[in-house]
C-alpha cells in the first residue's frame, strides 16, 4: 500500500506536469509514461513535484490501486540476491572491510565471568609490541545499571593493525574481580532448571481439569526435556567502526538494528540519538546477535578517548565467551491417555532464565513474550484438558535472543513428547499429531483463560492462530517425503511440525545411525505455508539454510558454564556442521493453499522442527529415545 500510494502521488505529479488526466499515466521499469503521446520522466525527475502533493485522507479516501496479480513482474518468480556476485567474488563490504584515514585497530580484554570488573592491570608488556600504541580501560557498568545493549568494560588494546593488538592483548596481565555470578556452574544450574520446570508455579494456559483427567486416565506418560545453551557464531565475528570526533558521530556497523544502534552510541557519550549516524554494512551472519549493538558502544567510547576512528574487532573466542546466550531450559511434560489411546490430559511445565533480565536483571519469571513463542500457543487444539506453566530462574549470564528465539526448544519437547505418546498408544506418529492439531480455521486462546499473548507483535485478529494450516503442511511434507514407507534397518525418518512468525512449517528427517553411533542425513523434506510470498528463491533458501542452522542445534551446540566461566572458545569445542556432516538434500516444498493471506515469516520458522524430526527419526531407527540436545554420536551409541 505504502508502494502503491507512492505511485499514485508519481502518476499525479506527472500528469500536472503535462497537464492531462492522471487516468492517461502509467508506470513501467522505474518510469512514467503518457499513454497516447509516449513521453516518460524518471521517477527521480520527479521527487520534488510529488512531494508537494497531498494524500487523500479521511474515512471516504480512496485506497490506493495495487496490481493486479496479471500485471506482477516480480511476486512469486525466481529473483536473483543482487548482492551474489559480489559476495562470491570477494567484492562484497563485510564490516571488517570499512577503513578510515588515521583508523586504529582495537581488541578487549573483558572479564571472563558475566558483569565482572577489572581490579587492576599492567600493560607493560602489552606496549612493547609493535603497532601496540595505548591501552585503556572501559569501565564496568555500575552494579545497579541493567546490560542491555550496553559496553561490558574491559581493558582494549590499541593500535596500528590486528595482529599486533591480538598479540598485545595477550601479554596484558589482568586481576579481575569475577562479580556476583562465579556460582553460575552448568552442573548445578541446569538441575535447578530441572527442578523448576518440575515445581511450575506460574499458569499461562488451562483447559479443563487436567489433574482430574490425569487421575482418572488409562495410563500416564511423563517426560523431561532439555535444551542447553546455545551462541550464535555468525561467520563474521562482531566488528564496528566509530568515529566519535565527527558530528554526527559516524558507525559503521555489521548491524541487525541500526537504530538501537544509534541509540546506544548516543548514550554511551552522552549524546543525542539524532547526533549519531549508523552506515549498515552486510551482515556476515547475524542470527540476533548483531542486533545487539553493545560491540559499537566500545568503539566509540575508545574513538572518543583516542580522538580517531576506532574499529573494535571481537574475535571468535570473545563472540564465544563473551557473547549474549540463546537461553538453557528444562520442560516437563506429563499426559493422560484413555484406553483407546486418545490424549485426555496435557500438562506442560518450563523454565529458563529470561531474555528481560538485560533489562530488569533481578526478573525470574517467564515474558508473556517468551511465552509466546511455541508455549503458549501449543497447537494441539483437540486435547480437552490442558495445562502450561511456567517456573522461574536467574539469568546469571547475558540472555540474548537467536534465530527463532524460544521456539527452538519449545518444538522440541513438544514435538518429541507427541511422538513419544503415539508410540505409547500404539498409533502412527502422522495420524496422532493429525488427530491433536484439528482442523479448526483458528484457535482462541481467550477460550483457555489467555489474557493477554505476544503475537509476534502483531494482531491476533489480523494474524490468527490456524491449526489447519499446521495440519495442512504435515500432510504435505509426509506425502513429499514418502512418510509410511518400509525402510532398511538403521533407517528412519521422523517428523515435527511448527508454527512460528506466523509461517507453519513441517520437518520431515531420513537419517541411518551406523553401529557406532554415528549417523548420516541423506534427506530432508520441508514443507512451508508463509502466505503471500514474493521470491519462491528467497524462501528455499532460508529453509536450507535453516536445516544447516538446525542440524548444529541437534548435533552439536552446547555451552557451559564452570564458576561463571564460559568453557567452550571456538570451533574446537562448539563445533558447527561440516560440509561431510550437512544435510545436502534438502527438499522445499512452498505450499499455495493460503497464498491469499498475509505473507509472513521465513528466515526463522524453518529451524524449530529440525531437531525434534531428527530426534524422531533416530527413534524410528534405533529404537532409543533421546530428550536432551545436542544429539552426538556419544548420546546416540549409548
Amino acid at each position: 500500500e505504502l508502494g502503491a500510494s507512492a505511485r499514485n502521488l508519481s502518476e499525479r505529479a506527472a500528469a500536472e506536469e503535462w497537464g492531462v488526466d492522471a487516468s492517461e499515466v502509467y508506470t513501467k521499469h522505474h518510469r512514467l509514461y503518457h499513454t497516447s503521446s509516449g513521453r516518460s520522466f524518471d521517477f527521480g525527475e520527479l521527487v520534488d513535484a510529488a512531494a508537494n502533493l497531498s494524500l487523500p485522507t479521511g474515512g471516504n479516501a480512496p485506497a490506493p490501486r495495487l496490481k493486479h496479480p496479471s500485471e506482477w513482474k516480480y511476486i512469486g518468480k525466481d529473483l536473483p540476491v543482487v548482492d551474489n556476485f559480489d559476495m562470491s567474488t570477494g567484492g562484497a563490504v563485510y564490516g571488517a572491510d570499512v577503513s578510515l584515514p588515521g583508523m586504529k585497530i582495537a581488541v578487549i580484554a573483558r572479564s571472563p565471568v558475566y558483569r565482572g570488573r577489572v581490579r587492576s592491570f599492567d600493560a607493560t608488556e602489552a606496549l612493547q609490541v609493535s603497532g601496540v600504541e595505548q591501552v585503556i580501560e572501559i569501565p564496568a557498568m555500575a552494579d545497579d545499571t541493567p546490560t542491555e545493549f550496553r559496553a561490558l568494560g574491559g581493558v582494549a588494546v590499541i593500535g596500528t593493525n590486528t595482529w599486533s593488538v591480538m598479540e598485545g592483548r595477550s601479554k596484558l596481565e589482568i586481576e579481575w574481580d569475577d562479580g556476583p555470578f562465579t556460582a553460575h556452574d552448568s552442573s548445578t544450574f541446569d538441575d535447578a532448571l530441572r527442578e523448576s520446570a518440575r515445581r511450575g508455579g506460574s499458569v499461562i494456559r488451562r483447559r479443563g481439569d487436567v489433574d482430574e483427567a490425569l487421575s482418572t486416565a488409562d495410563s500416564v506418560v511423563e517426560s523431561e526435556y532439555f535444551v542447553p545453551y546455545l551462541v550464535h557464531t555468525p561467520m563474521e565475528p562482531p566488528v564496528a567502526l566509530v568515529d566519535a570526533t565527527a558530528r554526527p558521530v559516524q558507525v559503521w556497523a555489521a548491524t541487525q538494528a541500526p537504530n538501537e544502534t544509534r541509540q546506544y552510541v548516543a548514550e554511551a557519550l552522552g549524546l543525542e540519538k539524532t547526533d549519531v549516524e549508523c552506515h549498515i554494512t552486510l551482515l556476515g551472519g547475524g542470527f540476533g546477535r548483531k542486533s545487539k549493538p553493545d560491540f559499537a558502544c566500545e568503539a566509540a567510547i575508545l574513538s572518543e578517548a583516542v580522538g580517531a576512528p576506532v574499529r573494535v574487532q571481537w574475535t571468535r573466542e570473545d563472540e564465544v565467551r563473551n557473547g549474549y546466550y540463546h537461553a538453557a531450559r528444562a520442560q516437563y511434560i506429563k499426559a493422560g491417555l484413555d484406553a483407546s489411546g486418545n490424549v485426555t490430559a496435557w500438562h506442560h511445565s518450563a523454565a529458563w532464565p529470561s531474555l528481560m533480565a538485560l533489562w530488569a536483571p533481578d526478573v525470574k519469571a517467564a515474558s508473556t513474550l517468551e511465552a509466546g513463542l511455541g508455549l503458549i500457543d501449543l497447537p494441539y487444539n483437540n486435547i480437552p484438558n490442558l495445562q502450561i506453566e511456567t517456573g522461574e530462574a536467574d539469568a546469571m549470564i547475558r540472555v540474548g535472543w537467536y534465530r527463532s528465539v524460544n521456539n527452538i526448544q519449545h518444538s522440541f519437547a513438544t514435538n518429541c513428547f507427541v511422538n513419544e505418546l503415539a508410540a505409547a498408544a500404539d498409533r502412527d506418529p502422522l495420524e496422532f499429531m493429525l488427530g491433536l492439531i484439528g482442523d479448526a480455521d483458528e484457535m482462541d486462546l481467550t477460550e483457555d483463560g489467555v489474557e493477554e499473548i505476544w503475537n509476534y507483535g502483531d494482531s491476533i485478529d489480523d494474524w490468527p492462530i490456524m491449526p489447519k494450516r499446521l495440519s495442512n503442511v504435515l500432510r504435505t511434507v509426509a506425502q513429499k517425503s514418502g512418510y509410511g514407507k518400509q525402510m532398511a534397518d538403521g533407517h528412519g525418518l521422523g517428523l515435527a511440525c511448527h508454527r512460528s512468525f506466523h509461517s507453519y512449517v513441517a520437518t520431515a528427517v531420513h537419517v541411518v545411525v551406523r553401529d557406532n553411533g554415528s549417523l548420516h542425513v541423506p534427506q530432508v523434506d520441508v514443507a512451508i505455508d508463509c502466505g503471500r510470498y514474493v521470491n519462491p528463491e528467497g524462501v528455499r533458501k532460508q529453509i536450507e539454510g535453516a536445516v544447516v542452522f538446525g542440524h548444529t542445534i541437534a548435533r552439536h551446540g552446547k555451552i557451559t558454564t564452570s564458576r561463571g566461566v564460559v568453557e567452550q572458545s571456538n570451533f574446537h569445542d562448539y563445533p558447527l556442521t561440516r560440509i561431510g556432516d550437512t544435510p545436502l538434500d534438502v527438499r522445499v516444498e512452498i505450499v499455495d493453499d493460503y497464498v491469499h493471506l498475509r505473507s509472513c515469516g521465513v528466515g526463522e520458522p524453518g529451524v524449530p522442527p529440525y531437531a525434534p524430526a531428527l530426534a524422531n527419526a533416530i527413534f524410528a531407527a534405533t529404537g532409543k529415545r533421546h530428550r536432551a540436545l545436542p544429539l552426538t554420536d556419544d548420546a546416540i551409541s549409548i
